[in-house]
């Protein structure tokens, strides 16, 4: 086994944040490595510690979600953010996918799925629940004039399904570099600045179902 999957634990209420602490401290491969109560403090810790993930909470008197995120993201942390919050709202969700979040769960959600998320946005995947997608694709505006190429066109398809550059390679017949390059095209014609973009305007497009 390769080194645990290193997570920052971000929320205002310290029984939420023991308690996603407990629900993967019992995981072999996943490791808390901190915890910050708010906005600010995760954008302090996320440069101290590296994290590889981090579970955010988005409304936190300690500075917000939202916020955090576009911080990190203007530092250039390579942490994937895994949005853990009660709040399903456009007004929500919305800003915390453009800001750069990998995925977004409900904090209701049960233990081992949450370490299956942490597991799945670790490795490259958008990872959003089927209310969550349904709302930010009704959400997003669709453009069928964007000029992609087939190829193009099955690559982002595929970003849609949540599949990695590896998962792409293979199942195009393609080498990683390849889809690397594919990748970079779409999210420059798309304008927008991450495969979770990428992967919203596809089902608003209607290359893939929701």
């Amino acid at each position: 086994m390769g080194d645990p999957i290193r997570v920052l634990v971000v929320d205002d209420h310290q029984v939420v944040r023991q308690g996603l602490r407990t629900f993967l401290d019992v995981q072999d491969d996943i490791a808390v490595v901190g915890e910050a109560a708010g906005g600010a403090a995760c954008v302090t810790e996320a440069e101290r510690l590296r994290p590889d993930v981090i579970l955010l909470d988005l409304r936190m008197p300690g500075g917000d979600g939202v916020q955090a995120l576009r911080d990190l993201r203007e530092r250039g942390n390579p942490a994937r953010v895994l949005v853990v919050t009660s709040f399903t709202d456009a007004s929500t969700v919305l800003p915390a996918v453009r800001a750069g979040a990998a995925g977004y769960v409900y904090k209701d959600v049960d233990p081992a799925a949450l370490a299956a998320a942490v597991r799945a946005v670790h490795a490259g995947h958008v990872l959003l629940h089927p209310d969550v997608a349904g709302l930010l694709a009704a959400g997003e505006p669709a453009d069928g004039g964007v000029p992609l190429t087939a190829r193009e066109r099955e690559v982002l398809a595929e970003i849609a399904r949540g599949r990695s550059n590896r998962e792409i390679a293979r199942a195009l017949a393609v080498t990683e570099k390849t889809v690397k390059t594919h990748v970079s095209a779409v999210l420059a014609k798309l304008g927008v600045q991450d495969r979770t973009q990428a992967a919203l305007f596809a089902v608003r497009a209607g290359l893939v179902d929701s």
